[in-house]
């Protein structure tokens, strides 16, 4: 039987590919691949085949041989093995015959296991519901959520070191253990979150009166049972949803007296699991995490347990959720019986705002034009700077190329497909004229595939891949593609810091706020060349990797909060915008990416920014085209 099933699913067979450092306990590591595994586990998903891939410092296969058994056929390859499209990326890392086709990142691969396990068995609609409301949960991108980056990122990463250095001696906490306590200490939000607190507000009212009917020799032991968390209405809801009832609905009208009570009256919804009521893909990915933490501190360090109360309550409340002990104990992760605590949590970190790694983002709201900036900039030498554009007139032949080639085969109407077309051949020129045969061209933030399309077929002997986080969009791609019969091109669903892989010329078209500096800083890092076409200037601030200004010049002229300016005028170029506020907003766009050129230049490269011709195929039409020295 099993045989069979091999076979009925041949055709749609994937890899996924994790790696493999060491174990603790019978648990693998990276903690990547033991999130990986626990949700392998817990949706019983048996359609991947799974690789551990042996990194330098655990070339001994034989390391395994107390691994578990995970009920799931594991075989181990070394990193030679590897695809050449897996190579280039970050593990863990999911792949589609014929090796064209690569999800790569742990959240990435973790909803891709959701969904293929959903779709083998539709009936395990639980599964499904890992992904939270609107199936959102850690979809957005760690370069832009605090969120994901913390679940996906900073976390595992704080907990490996963290046990490294416990061998030793004691550590410090991480300051991203710190940071998840105070996120579960934070008032709940959710979509229904009114009548959730209305009928919160009733249950207190009525377990008031109560109390005051109790005798005062009762009330101490009234209160213990009134307030238990198993009683609690954010419980109720919580484990309704995950045993897939609807938690029922109030027979009667509200009072009067709950029905108009103002927003700010009502009590707030405490946190059931780590991202407010519901069960999610985060705490899956968090449990491995904090489960190895909890084991160094409770057995070394235990009078440092009192400062994680909500951390603690949460560890244990998942124990309770369907499922999650045979498939943590299946993954060799034995818990713990921890003693109940207190919540002193709000008095602990009271200071938490100041964790380290937390932006600063409250600059007050800004005044004034960008007038006075570009003044100041006039004023210390610093003035618009456009280089001519090296072939105006330059279009391919659109209509010599096959359909699939053309933007007007996507969901578009005729006139925007036009003006795409106009994008694409400033694009395609400068690519072409700098790329030689042999070389690997990236198009990041590649939407549905029209520059990487349109760079494979017309450059047959380089090999193009296309990288974006949407995995709907890559898929139209890749059906473009197949219809055009293209051999040199690869699609990778991964957020961009997961693509490892060596390039020659990096290319992004409308690269979304902070995504433009992260596409020339992987170019930089690769010493390739890029050519980029920023957008959303409006979107720019502060992240954790990068700060603007970015260049010396404009350091030293301008503060953050003028940057922010020039990025918040940049984004008024819109064509039914006034013409002389177009103008302005032209400005401080090309101002914006003059500043980009400048940082690009101190890191040793040749930059222009150059108007799209014609202007007007986009109002957002700049190009930054930078070649190493």
């Amino acid at each position: 039987m099993k045989n069979m099933k091999g076979i009925k699913r041949s055709l749609a067979e994937e890899y996924l590919y994790l790696d493999f450092s060491h174990q603790v306990e019978g648990c693998i590591f990276p903690l990547h691949t033991s999130v990986t595994l626990f949700l392998l586990s817990y949706c019983d998903c048996k359609i991947l085949k799974v690789y551990l891939v042996l990194s330098k410092e655990s070339s001994d296969s034989s390391l395994l041989r107390n691994v578990p058994s995970q009920d799931l056929e594991m075989q181990v390859i070394s990193r030679q093995e590897l695809p050449p499209i897996v190579q280039t990326c970050c593990l863990p890392a999911v792949v589609e015959q014929p090796n064209n086709f690569c999800r790569a990142g742990l959240a990435v691969v973790l909803r891709h296991i959701i969904q293929k396990s959903y779709e083998a068995d539709p009936s395990k609609k639980d599964i499904l519901e890992l992904l939270g409301f609107k199936k959102t949960c850690l979809k957005a991108c760690a370069e832009v959520s605090q969120w994901t980056r913390l679940c996906e990122l900073t976390i595992p990463l704080a907990i490996e070191n963290f046990l490294r250095e416990s061998v030793e001696q004691p550590p410090a906490i991480p300051a991203e253990i710190i940071q998840l306590e105070k996120k579960l200490s934070e008032p709940v939000r959710v979509h229904n979150d009114d009548k959730l607190r209305r009928q919160k507000l009733k249950q207190q009212k009525v377990a008031e009166k109560k109390r005051t009917a109790k005798t005062k020799v009762h009330i101490q032991e009234a209160s213990k049972d009134l307030d238990s968390p198993s009683k609690s209405l954010e419980m109720k809801v919580a484990f309704s949803k995950l045993a897939m009832q609807e938690e029922p609905a109030p027979t009667n009208r509200e009072p009067s007296h709950i029905r108009k009570a103002k927003a700010s009256d009502l009590p707030p919804l405490e946190h059931v699991f780590a991202e407010g009521l519901y069960f999610t893909l985060a705490d899956i990915v968090l449990l491995p995490c904090i489960h190895h933490f909890l084991v160094i501190i409770y057995k070394k360090f235990s009078e440092k347990l009192i400062e994680f109360p909500l951390l603690t309550s949460w560890y244990q409340r998942i124990q309770e959720v369907p499922k999650v002990k045979p498939a943590a104990s299946m993954c060799g992760i034995q818990f713990l019986c921890l003693p109940k605590l207190l919540n002193t949590s709000n008095e602990q970190h009271q200071n938490l705002s100041e964790v380290p790694g937390s932006e600063e983002q409250n600059d007050p709201s800004f005044t004034g034009g960008p007038r006075p900036t570009l003044t100041k900039l006039m004023e210390n030498g610093i003035e618009v700077m456009l280089a001519p554009h090296p072939s105006p007139m330059w279009s391919l032949d659109w209509n010599g190329l096959p359909a699939a080639v053309s933007p007007k085969e996507g969901k578009m109407s005729s006139d925007r497909a036009l003006r795409k077309q106009q994008q694409l051949n400033n694009l395609v020129y400068v690519v072409m004229n700098q790329a030689k045969p042999g070389d690997r061209i990236v198009d990041f933030c590649s939407g549905g595939g029209h520059v990487g399309i349109v760079l494979a077929h017309m450059l047959p002997s380089c090999q193009v891949t296309l990288i974006e986080n949407k995995e709907l969009s890559l898929i139209r791609a890749k059906k473009r593609s197949d219809e055009l019969g293209l051999s040199n091109i690869w699609f990778i669903q991964a957020n961009m810091e997961y693509f490892t892989g060596m390039f020659n010329i990096g290319v992004a078209l409308h690269a979304c706020g902070v995504a433009t500096d992260m596409v020339i800083e992987h170019c930089i890092k690769t010493r390739a060349s890029f050519v980029t076409c920023p957008c959303c200037y409006g979107f720019i601030q502060n992240t954790s990797k990068f700060k603007f200004p970015k260049s010396e010049q404009f350091k030293k002229t301008l503060s953050y909060k003028e940057h922010m300016i020039l990025c918040r005028f940049a984004d008024q170029t819109a064509v039914q915008l006034p013409p002389q506020r177009r103008l302005v907003g032209k400005q401080c766009m090309c101002l914006v990416d003059l500043d980009r050129a400048r940082a690009a230049e101190e890191h040793g490269y040749s930059v222009q920014v150059i108007s799209m011709e014609p202007e007007s195929c986009s109002p957002k039409n700049n190009m930054i085209v930078g070649v190493p020295i």
